[in-house]
């Protein structure tokens, strides 16, 4: 295969809902292209893409495919990627890369949820977008209708460049208002016969072309003066202003095809051959560091890795973008991030799972590599004289979490090794072990997401996984002050244990003074603080550990013993063994023994003593409160709120934004469990919403004492 330029480079990502036909569409491009020689269909599960095993399972994309075709002597790269949105890091990977994005629409459905939000990546990205209007041959096809939604809702840069003449059974034309002329296809796809346009069509053609003039020139002064000078503009005139319409997201072409059936796939890989920008035109990833990267072919090589994964019989491949200079095969590069050199031994263009050797590659390009030691998504690789640095694709945040747990313990360890290769392949799979839940933590997209987990561990690794509600990291706190004193004494033949620890504790209140002075049992009790520390916990809130101790009734080497024993009550808390937190503890006073005092006696006392004051001091249970954005369509906008409502939620203000209804709110995150699958099903999948933690705040009494009974349970079963 020959080396190609940065100018006759187009980088593109498919993108759509599910079911929408990428896959199909990229299957129709390989071919136009002459990369395969014949079409795959998803149903017969051989298509170029979609081949890894768990897509041929489940009739869908999961991960994101590399591909190419040729038009026009141009390489087209290629990113189908899945249409789930549970699976959109693969999608916002793509876009990171690529110069332009098609979203393939499925006109018999019109703008789905999945459209919508695949628009919004493309957006936040600041990539072109064409729309690519499929399925034309399907039943209950209105085609006019379909385009006035879209431009409903991205507003009238949606721009028609071609319509069918003869949507349903039976499409077989199309025609094109840029080249203004009809392109009729044979029954089975294929090379058109390029026609004039019938008379009946030709007021509705010319209409369409003025349109798609004046969006042109509108995007160039020059082209406009043009215009007004010539009332047109010249074909490539049009070019010209569409891709500066297309490159600052002004204008969205439509384009029409039946990928099935390889009708219109042609003409759309010739508008992206000759108008979709290069990449040294393209909206680029930047290098953070401020530093202007040399793009042409002889600068210094930089290489952004964007995607892995692992086939078997192969093992990891490695998926990058040539940023700058040219690759060579056996060209050392280092990771930038950790300065280890890494040699690139081989280089391929890929197609799926077919991968064809090539010897360089330059700026633009996007290839494959394997055997690479350690590297990972988002890492740059860069010549020594550029350390180069580019920034990284920002996946989406969890919206799901659940504990999984091996159903043989014998088989831990191995869930966690299985697990780093998947987080490898999608970081939107993320885990944690908790050691304050005890749990493996599993924060995914949905639902989907999760099954597809679940598929790997069955089919791949051969573990039995189970799926478990994830416990909440609740907090256990006081609300008053309470004295507590305990003695330890234990004789059992031999030197024995003693120790007795009288204190007093009190809620920790930032920017509130220690007190001195304390009313207890009818009692007056005056302190006098010897020594502070203060500990910041790790889990949230302080720790606030006074000396009161005079006349020496407690040794100072015992001290750091019944902090210790304090220390151990807070991390399992005395109501329901969560961490404890924003506490004042005072030891003024307790008693030793000569002979059997020793720490671990002290270390006993203060931990039960604290357990007992505790006990005494209002203690409340606090709960992880979560900030909620909400966007949904107005008409579910009553449904969403009910449901809110029911979650405890506190609403806090609501507004529009970009078509939507926005509400913000603060949730309990006990009440958010699966809350992803409860907004698809109450928004038919367009809602979308956002968490971020806020803060800790007192569980409602009904919820504590719920918790109580639980945690009370549990130990008797212990």
């Amino acid at each position: 295969m020959k080396i190609y330029k940065t100018d006759q480079i187009r980088n593109i990502a498919l993108v759509g809902n599910a079911g929408s036909g990428k896959t199909t569409l990229a299957e129709a491009m390989l071919f136009e292209g002459g990369v395969i020689n014949r079409r795959g269909e998803v149903t017969a599960k051989n298509t170029t893409s979609d081949y890894l095993p768990i897509e041929q399972d489940y009739g869908n994309s999961v991960f994101s495919s590399v591909l190419h075709t040729f038009c026009n002597d141009k390489k087209i790269n290629i990113i189908d990627t899945p249409g789930m949105d549970d699976f959109r890091g693969s999608v916002i990977s793509a876009l990171h890369v690529v110069g332009c994005s098609i979203v393939t629409i499925n006109t018999s459905h019109g703008i789905e949820a999945g459209t919508e939000s695949v628009c919004r990546y493309t957006e936040k990205a600041g990539k072109p977008m064409i729309f690519a209007f499929n399925q034309l041959d399907h039943e209950n096809v209105n085609f006019d209708q379909a385009v006035d939604q879209a431009k409903s809702i991205f507003g009238n840069k949606v721009t028609v460049v071609q319509y069918p003449v003869n949507a349903g059974p039976g499409f077989d034309s199309i025609i094109d208002v840029l080249k203004m002329k009809l392109y009729k296809y044979p029954a089975d796809g294929g090379k058109p016969e390029i026609l004039d346009i019938p008379a009946d069509e030709k007021d509705k053609a010319d209409e369409l072309h003025n349109e798609l003039v004046e969006m042109a020139a509108e995007n160039d002064e020059a082209l406009m003066e043009l215009y007004f000078d010539k009332g047109t503009l010249t074909e490539d005139e049009m070019r010209q202003g569409i891709k500066l319409g297309m490159i600052d997201r002004s204008l969205f072409p439509v384009f029409c095809t039946g990928a099935k059936h390889n009708m219109g796939v042609g003409r759309l890989m010739e508008f992206i051959a000759n108008i979709t920008p290069s990449p040294a035109e393209a909206v680029e990833v930047p290098e953070i560091n401020g530093k202007t990267v040399d793009k042409s072919e002889n600068a210094a090589t930089s290489l952004m890795v964007f995607k892995t994964t692992i086939e078997q019989h192969v093992g990891e491949i490695t998926y990058f973008k040539v940023m700058s200079g040219t690759v060579k095969e056996g060209q050392d590069l280092i990771v930038t991030k950790t300065e280890n050199k890494e040699r690139i031994s081989q280089i391929f263009v890929s197609a799926g799972k077919n991968r064809t050797k090539v010897e360089a590659m330059i700026a633009g390009d996007i290839g494959a590599t394997v055997k690479m030691k350690d590297v990972t998504v988002n890492n740059t690789l860069s010549e020594k004289s550029a350390r180069y640095k580019f920034a990284e694709v920002k996946f989406p945040t969890s919206r799901h979490t659940v504990a999984l747990k091996a159903v043989n313990e014998a088989d831990e360890e191995k869930v966690g090794e299985s697990f780093q290769k998947l987080h490898d392949q999608d970081p939107t799979f993320i885990v944690e072990y908790s050691k304050e839940l005890k749990q493996m933590l599993v924060h995914c997209q949905g639902e989907y997401h999760l099954n597809a987990l679940k598929w790997f561990y069955t089919n791949e690794y051969k573990i039995d996984i189970e799926f478990l509600k994830p416990k909440i990291p609740y907090r256990e706190t006081i609300t008053k002050s309470a004295q507590a004193d305990y003695r330890h004494k234990k004789q059992s033949g031999g030197a024995g244990q003693f120790g007795e620890v009288h204190m007093i504790i009190e809620p920790y209140i930032e920017g509130v003074d220690p007190k001195s002075m304390f009313q207890m049992n009818g009692k007056e009790q005056k302190l006098s603080i010897r020594d502070t520390q203060e500990y910041p916990l790790s889990w949230g809130g302080k720790l606030i550990y006074h000396n009161c101790i005079v006349g020496g009734s407690i040794d100072g080497r015992f001290m750091p013993a019944i902090l210790k024993g304090i220390m151990e009550k807070m991390e399992e808390g005395p109501l329901t063994g969560s961490y404890a937190r924003d506490i004042r503890v005072y030891v003024y006073d307790g008693k030793m023994h000569p002979v059997d005092s020793n720490e671990i006696s002290f270390k006993l006392a203060g931990r039960n003593a604290f357990s007992t004051a505790f006990k005494n001091a209002g203690p409340k249970i606090l709960e992880p409160i979560y900030n909620l954005e909400v966007f949904v369509q107005s008409e579910r906008m009553g449904d969403v709120m009910s449901d809110l409502q029911g979650r405890r939620a506190l609403i806090m203000g609501m507004g529009s934004e970009k078509g939507y209804e926005k509400i913000n709110a603060k949730v309990p995150l006990k009440e958010m469990h699966k809350y992803n699958t409860s907004l698809s099903s109450i928004t038919q999948g367009r809602g979308m919403f956002s968490i971020s933690f806020d803060g800790y705040e007192k569980v409602p009494q009904e919820v504590q004492d719920e918790l109580l009974a639980s945690y009370a349970a549990e130990q008797e079963e212990d």
